[in-house]
């Protein structure tokens, strides 16, 4: 049995969060808050629609559901992520522009920063899609010929794996990354403290596990064994089909692995909990645990949701 299910849940909840720099952002169905500790040691709290494009239309059916929310969230979560950052150093505003910067600023004002969420996330796309489905297909093609057609599927889901944990393990030794880990942990346990029908305080908060089913790293971890179920049937000798196939067919694997992770998060039978293990056991690297300042900000969090949706 998994730290997760020793803490029966009273209270499901479909909230979930984000770590952002120095804080955390919780997401109910409509509204997210974000409290991120600033400059001064307070927590500066701010709420917000959601946005994007929702289960609206046709996404709000299965799988297109799960492509809306996987756009939505590398949107918006990377311009709450920068948000953060602004807010947990002010002084960094007032630091003197490169002469790059200026002639951004003057090019395009006010819009300046959305062009740069959006070039944040395309990048981010480039270099996911590159390092985590380019490289593996480039490699697997090594073994082309002593693996047959069918074979190189499971090679490349091997090798995808092998290189999200070497990158988790390599980032997770940064001085950086582990704050955001350990407020990534602040989150989980918060989510768990209220599902568990507990009193949101930072000494109910801090014994709950910091493992989640509906987590993140989760997800990504069904991406890659989800798209090694998917890739099995979709064979071809040539490796630019290959790579083509690859990265058409990961919008369909996100929400596959969408809807996998949301069955996961409203169930704790045994069948549940033994898919979910694997990601859990992942989350012992992308989560650390938090101090009592954290947890109290994560908690800010959770409630400026619950304020305005009222779980």
């Amino acid at each position: 049995m998994s730290d997760h299910d020793k803490e029966k849940r009273v209270r499901p909840t479909n909230i979930g969060g984000q770590a952002i720099i120095e804080g955390v952002m919780m997401r109910g169905k409509k509204i997210y808050a974000m409290a991120v500790r600033n400059p001064a040691g307070g927590i500066t709290i701010e709420k917000n629609e959601w946005g994007g494009i929702g289960a609206k239309g046709i996404f709000k059916y299965p799988i297109l559901r799960g492509i809306a929310a996987f756009v939505d969230s590398l949107i918006t979560g990377t311009k709450i992520l920068m948000h953060s950052a602004e807010i947990a150093g002010e002084d960094w505003a007032e630091e003197e522009l490169s002469p790059f910067e200026k002639f951004l600023q003057d090019k395009l004002g006010d819009k300046i920063n959305d062009v740069l969420i959006y070039f944040s996330v395309t990048v981010s796309l480039i270099l996911g899609m590159g390092l985590f489905f380019v490289l593996p297909v480039w490699l697997g093609n090594f073994f082309k010929s002593i693996v047959p057609v069918w074979g190189l599927g499971i090679i490349e889901g091997l090798i995808r794996i092998a290189i999200f944990l070497l990158y988790l393990l390599l980032i997770s030794r940064m001085k950086e990354i582990k704050r955001v880990f350990q407020y990534h942990g602040a989150e989980h346990k918060t989510i768990n403290c209220f599902e568990s029908g507990k009193e949101l305080t930072v000494e109910n908060v801090k014994p709950c596990t910091r493992l989640h089913k509906r987590c993140g790293t989760s997800f990504l971890l069904f991406v890659m064994i989800i798209s090694m179920v998917v890739f099995f049937f979709v064979r071809t000798d040539t490796i630019i089909l290959r790579l083509i196939s690859r990265v058409l067919l990961v919008p369909f694997v996100a929400g596959i692995s969408y809807e996998v992770i949301r069955w996961a998060g409203k169930s704790d039978n045994k069948f549940v909990t033994a898919v979910s293990y694997p990601g859990l056991c992942l989350q012992k690297i992308t989560t650390a645990e938090p101090d009592a300042s954290q947890i109290e900000t994560a908690i800010a969090a959770m409630k400026g949701v619950l304020e305005d949706e009222g779980e």
